[in-house]
């Protein structure tokens, strides 16, 4: 398969499809990441980056602030670069889950 190939078939997954996809290439890519996992019990059972307690709509909160990658791989220096391209996919794939957790942290 060539990759014009490939990048045609990618074209037609749903945004869910393609953040699994992303999370898939980036385990490939960095030799073990845990992508995003949600849990019971574990933080409201919110989706958290990999095995780590942070909430991907904290970290989406934070983007919205206005902080960038770089600020936030700081800011967190146990996550990788990896953990933030899961991180966005799965907001981006279930925007809907995020913005109820978001709303509801607000609360708070």
């Amino acid at each position: 398969m060539t990759i014009q190939e490939l990048e045609t078939q990618v074209s037609t997954l749903n945004l869910a499809d393609k953040a699994k996809l992303i999370s898939i290439l980036t385990q490939t890519l960095t030799n073990g990441s845990l992508g995003i996992k949600k849990t019971p019990g574990v933080c409201g059972g919110d989706a958290c980056v990999g095995n780590t307690r942070i909430q991907v709509w904290v970290l989406v909160g934070y983007r919205r602030l206005g902080s960038s990658d770089a600020e936030l791989l700081k800011f967190y220096p146990h996550l990788t670069a990896a953990d933030l391209v899961n991180a966005w996919a799965y907001a981006d794939a279930y925007p809907e889950e995020i913005e109820q957790a978001i709303t509801r942290n607000e609360a708070d």
